[in-house]
């Protein structure tokens, strides 16, 4: 496959709670994006009301300022970051996790009954829709009880006998606290498996070995690598590797199996770009793709010949991205050269420079090309149109200037909708395995013949619990930017019983940032709220790219802010419409969308009733005035480089951390954050909440009247960004995450009177 934005290594990877599980029923493959707390907070031994009197913490505080063009930061909870060095770090947190259980008794109720929900929709046992590679069909499946799948074979037919090749429970016995297994990965000859696997959910993987004849592990292990690498021989496999630090993917080597030797292919020496590799469609050449937020350079290996130095393509140029296949008779290029939303492009393996590239399929205004799916006879174009995703089918024709022949585009029925391919792995066929999903119809996987344009559903996602699709309705919606240049797309879903209105609870999701579109996808999990009476809103704000490239460059370094005004200014449309309410409305985002919060938060807290933010990155300046903290320097391109003035002055003004208001009354606010969290470091929520705690007991002491809300902070001490791993854990944190809500919304979830008051002792 050949993705337009190659795999960037981001610090914050978006939290689309709406596609939970997808893409395990998918290829089993990919774990889900969101997956926290391991240790359950609804079982406690502490069961006390609300509304008893109990302290929080009190975080204690060491002078600290930073000072940059002669703006100083106060920062009295720096301290935090050193975990290692003081015990009082990790006492904090853990005194934070207690005060949730001290006061959880209505969340713990609420939150079982939701968590039982949530795993009663899922099937016991379940398996996903094999796919076709060379003589075998490959698969996965859930063992009722069990947390990880079951990867399995038949051999030449879906009928023949099964064939166990990697049992992920078994593995996961060592380790049962965090256990990740990915880029589950068989060798050309069908012979041997590979496979990722982190124990501690900082994104450090050993690659594993199997021998698939005998069963059995083969003795060779590549340690404390990023997970990706791919196949080039039976002997010969290319991996990335990270700095043990910055966690920069900047290596990668070339691992002789019979040997047992690793070779340095490349380093990538500029601090803002990160590496990975992959193999084409025809399986007949390895790429290594460098990559940075606005720029890429590709270079290929011929599989024919492993050890050849790597040639590049076409050499990196300041906002020129590109990514790379193999065509069988050329190389297949997305390119923005010239052409904003992308386009096709193709060149011979001896002529790779752009000057020889030749338009396969030209650049729309009005079409966002995002992936391409190679095939023989095919190519298969996934692009955003019209705020909707699209998939337009192109015969492969060499005779044509372009090489391809007649066009056709997949229709689909519903107003709003998301298709991506599936599981492609063979380069001559013509069917072609997509998967199709709405707000209100679970996932289903297709077998689409690309020749005669039939379809037969191979696999429809089963929801338990009595679901009926009939029992829900979705709409889009278009509300205007405050600036009345932009109509902004909002997806919303609800139960037919309870549709939106101002006294209706509403939960307003949004992200924002790296080009990233929350598509309209199924959640199952969020079924506990619809059935409750919430309605359900994903913001298409600006800083995604729903609407195209300029959608995404309007919301990016010194035009961020619009990210926060389009997510504010569809809480205000929602509200005009009579939609929504401030009594009734709440915010929810994650990682690079904890910003997103916490910007909202400081920028219009009288809009919302409750917000939740996970692993938020709410310590903007901190984090990208140090270079030294993990992917800092790949992240200029996103936020802009605060060690210029000017982005310092535009950037500090939304830094969540730093402009905390000590007189706002903010709105009820869960945050939770994993302590092993590579991507967004754990003291970054531990610090915005002990600020917003002090100056919530300063307005007390200095006879403010304080509005009742609620603050709660749960770190998983078991866990990094991705959360917690498994198919039923990650169900707590959403139990945790939905109950919060809903006892806000019933008013079960008062505010503990020592919240506001002094505290007990500092820790």
């Amino acid at each position: 496959m050949l993705r337009r934005a190659l795999y960037h290594l981001n610090r914050f990877k978006p939290i689309p709670f709406n596609t939970y599980i997808r893409s395990l029923v998918i290829s089993g493959l990919v774990h889900p994006i969101f997956q926290k707390d391991q240790q359950s907070f609804l079982h406690t031994s502490s069961k006390m009301s609300a509304n008893a009197h109990v302290d929080p913490p009190v975080c204690k505080q060491i002078p600290h300022n930073h000072e940059k063009f002669g703006h100083v930061r106060p920062d009295p909870y720096f301290w935090l970051r050193n975990r290692k060095d003081d015990p009082d770090v990790e006492a904090y947190l853990n005194a934070e996790n207690e005060y949730i259980k001290k006061i959880g008794h209505p969340i713990e109720e609420t939150g079982d009954k939701i968590f039982q929900e949530m795993k009663g929709r899922i099937p016991p046992a379940d398996r996903s829709a094999p796919y076709k590679d060379g003589d075998y069909y490959y698969g996965n499946r859930f063992v009722e009880g069990c947390e990880y799948p079951v990867y399995f074979r038949h051999y030449k037919t879906v009928d023949a006998p099964e064939e166990v090749i990697l049992d992920v429970n078994e593995l996961s016995k060592e380790h049962p606290k965090y256990f990740d297994a990915r880029r589950i990965s068989k060798s050309p000859s069908h012979k041997l498996l590979a496979y990722a696997v982190d124990t501690q959910g900082r994104r450090f993987y050993n690659i594993h070995f199997r021998d698939l004849e005998t069963g059995k592990q083969i003795g060779q292990v590549i340690e404390n690598v990023t997970g990706n690498y791919t196949w080039a021989t039976e002997d010969v496999i290319f991996y990335s590797k990270q700095d043990p630090e910055t966690l920069r993917s900047h290596q990668v080597f070339r691992y002789n199996r019979q040997s047992q030797t690793h070779e340095l292919v490349f380093e990538e020496k500029d601090e803002t770009f990160s590496v990975r590799v992959g193999r084409s469609s025809t399986r007949q050449y390895i790429f290594i793709q460098s990559h940075s937020t606005l720029s890429s350079e590709a270079s290929f290996i011929p599989v024919s010949d492993p050890t050849t130095k790597p040639r590049v393509i076409q050499v990196r140029e300041s906002e020129h991205e590109y990514s790379v296949d193999d065509m069988g008779t050329g190389f297949l290029l997305a390119t923005n050269w010239k052409a904003k939303n992308f386009r096709i492009m193709a060149t011979a393996y001896d002529k790779t420079a752009k000057e020889h590239w030749q338009e396969v399929v030209a650049h729309d205004p009005e079409t966002f090309i995002e992936d391409v799916d190679v095939f023989k006879n095919y190519l298969v174009v996934t692009v955003k149109r019209d705020a909707l995703t699209h998939m337009d089918i192109y015969e492969r024709d060499e005779s044509t200037v372009t090489g391809v022949g007649n066009k056709h585009t997949v229709k689909f029925p519903e107003k709003a909708y998301v298709i991506a391919t599936g599981v492609n792995a063979e380069y001559d066929t013509s069917n072609l395995r997509y998967i199709y999903e709405s707000l209100t119809t679970p996932s289903q996987s297709w077998d689409y013949s690309m020749s005669d344009k039939s379809r037969v559903l191979v696999k429809q996602k089963k929801v338990l619990g009595g679901f009926n699709e009939a029992n829900y309705k979705s709409d889009r919606i278009w509300v205007p930017s405050r600036d009345g240049k932009e109509k902004i797309p909002v997806d919303l879903v609800w139960h037919k019983d309870h549709p939106p209105s101002p006294s209706t609870p509403l939960l307003q999701y949004g992200y924002g940032s790296y080009g990233i579109t929350i598509d309209p996808t199924f959640g199952q999990t969020r079924l506990s709220l619809l059935d409750r009476g919430f309605v359900w809103a994903i913001a298409h704000i600006r800083g995604g790219s729903i609407m195209g490239r300029r959608w995404y460059e309007d919301g990016r370094q010194l035009r961020k802010l619009n990210t926060f005004y389009d997510f504010i200014d569809v809480s205000k449309g929602l509200t005009e419409r009579k939609m929504a309410s401030p009594e009734h409305l709440y915010a929810l985002g994650g990682s690079a969308g904890g910003l997103l919060m916490g910007g909202i938060m400081n920028m219009a807290p009288e809009l919302y009733c409750g917000i939740c933010a996970m692993v938020p990155f709410v310590d903007v300046m901190t984090t990208m005035l140090d270079e030294s903290i993990p992917l800092t320097t790949g992240e200029y391109d996103e936020w802009g480089n605060p060690n210029k003035k000017e982005f310092y002055d535009y950037m500090v003004k939304y830094s969540p951390y730093d402009n905390v208001d000590p007189n706002t009354h903010y709105p009820h606010l869960l945050v939770m954050t994993g302590l092993h969290d590579s991507q967004v470091q754990y003291w970054e929520p531990a610090k915005w909440v002990a600020r917003l705690r002090e100056y919530r007991r300063a307005q007390k002491s200095n006879g403010s009247k304080v509005v009742d809300r609620q603050l709660l902070f749960k770190t998983d001490m078991d866990s990094g960004h991705s959360g917690s791993t498994g198919r039923y854990k990650p169900l707590k944190d959403f139990a945790l995450i939905f109950s919060f809500m809903v006892n806000l919304e019933n008013g079960a979830l008062k505010v503990a009177a020592g919240d506001v008051g002094q505290g007990r002792e500092e820790l």
